[in-house]
């Protein structure tokens, strides 16, 4: 990453930055940190993954998604870059589709001259393609147990991956933590000379975020108090402003009217106890139907176990290839449907399987409607994208 930003004349120097790392909430995060900046005058960019629909949705430009022109003008930049690095690295090695991703979002947020851009990592941050940025505000939204494999087998060895961005004489932004990982931020807090703020877990009773679910008020009180660590300071008034309007794709994101339908990208067991903690707020006491599919290399299990106290019933299904292969994950698979539906049945809640994801969303929304419930489509971020095309099949 290094070569090819380097060949591309560090694109990522020529605005200031702000990186939110951590296992959950840093798209929403870096969102709302972005708009924030914009609503204080500040001309942001925010570099965000993975995408639901579109490579264009990982870049923000002053709050709008990139036009495509603009995209595939530093796509064609990066490509061109990437061959030249290509062949000075050794045999088997080649930048990766993430790494062209990130640079051309890089490229494109430098040809626009945004004067700050919110730079959400991939997969951990030590050897992520964005820790090239030099970072005056590092964000640790939470941490919890998900690329295992890569990322360590603890909490703090995950932590440690990801605070390994924080720069010297910066900010480290806090968010909900448990108390090793808290220690663990305050102790490379002080080796690198950075401050450590502790963010509030509620934005204040006058703050209304559009944004559905309680994880989002503790996400926006997060983006805030890294926006304020900034820009020294934010005005309250901005703040609510930004608040009312902002809505995260694919985040308990309502799709669908017949029945209520929402789509949640939940994809590890704090991401489901999150979704599970909302729940109640949008169903309203109506029973909520599931249409579940879970990638192979994801902790299903635990998934389910927070999942399924909140469930009417489970239509369990199957990520199409397809969809994998457009995002970038064509060595991905997903869980089986009939296990996933074993597993909604040892929680005692009533599941079937369906593996054709444009059947199971069928399925899932007649059970919603004949229960008068909601539906969530959730497990997983590459359901998203099929769940918003099926939606006029689904009445």
């Amino acid at each position: 990453m290094w070569k090819l930003t380097t060949a591309l004349g560090l694109p990522q120097r020529r605005f200031a930055s702000v990186h939110v790392v951590g296992t959950n909430g840093k798209s929403s995060v870096t969102r709302m940190v972005a708009a924030l900046l914009e609503a204080h005058g500040v001309s942001s960019g925010a570099c965000l993954s993975p995408h639901t629909t579109r490579w264009t949705e990982r870049t923000l430009i002053r709050g709008e998604e990139i036009a495509p022109q603009a995209w595939a003008d530093a796509v064609a930049q990066v490509a061109a870059a990437a061959e030249g690095v290509n062949r000075t690295l050794e045999e088997g090695e080649a930048v990766t589709e993430f790494e062209a991703a990130t640079a051309a979002t890089f490229v494109a947020l430098a040809r626009a001259r945004v004067k700050a851009a919110a730079i959400e990592a991939g997969l951990g941050g030590r050897l992520d393609a964005t820790n090239t940025i030099p970072s005056l505000v590092t964000v640790l939204t939470s941490i919890g147990l998900d690329h295992t494999e890569w990322l360590g087998e603890t909490e703090t060895a995950i932590a440690a991956e990801k605070l390994a961005v924080l720069r010297e004489g910066s900010t480290l932004v806090l968010g909900r933590v448990s108390a090793p990982v808290r220690a663990l931020a305050e102790r490379i807090a002080g080796e690198r000379s950075a401050t450590l703020v502790v963010a509030p877990e509620d934005p204040g009773p006058e703050i209304e975020p559009a944004a559905t679910g309680p994880f989002q008020r503790r996400n926006f009180a997060l983006a805030t108090a890294a926006a304020e660590a900034f820009l020294g300071g934010v005005e309250r008034e901005r703040v609510a402003a930004v608040a009312a309007g902002i809505h995260i794709p694919g985040r308990l994101e309502r799709i669908g009217d017949r029945p209520p339908t929402y789509v949640d990208a939940a994809h590890n067991p704090d991401g489901a106890a999150a979704l599970a903690e909302a729940l109640p707020g949008i169903a309203g006491g109506r029973p909520v139907v599931a249409c579940l599919g879970i990638l192979a290399d994801k902790d299903a299990p635990a998934m389910i176990a927070a999942l399924a106290p909140s469930l009417r019933s489970a239509v369990c299904t199957e990520i199409p290839p397809a969809a994998l292969l457009g995002h970038g994950r064509a060595d991905a698979r997903s869980r089986p449907a009939g296990e996933l539906a074993d597993l909604c049945r040892s929680h005692g809640l009533d599941a079937r399987a369906e593996p054709d994801l444009g059947a199971a969303l069928r399925r899932a929304g007649e059970l919603a409607r004949a229960f008068e419930g909601v539906l969530v489509v959730t497990g997983s971020h590459y359901l998203i994208g099929p769940a918003r095309a099926s939606q006029g099949n689904l009445t």
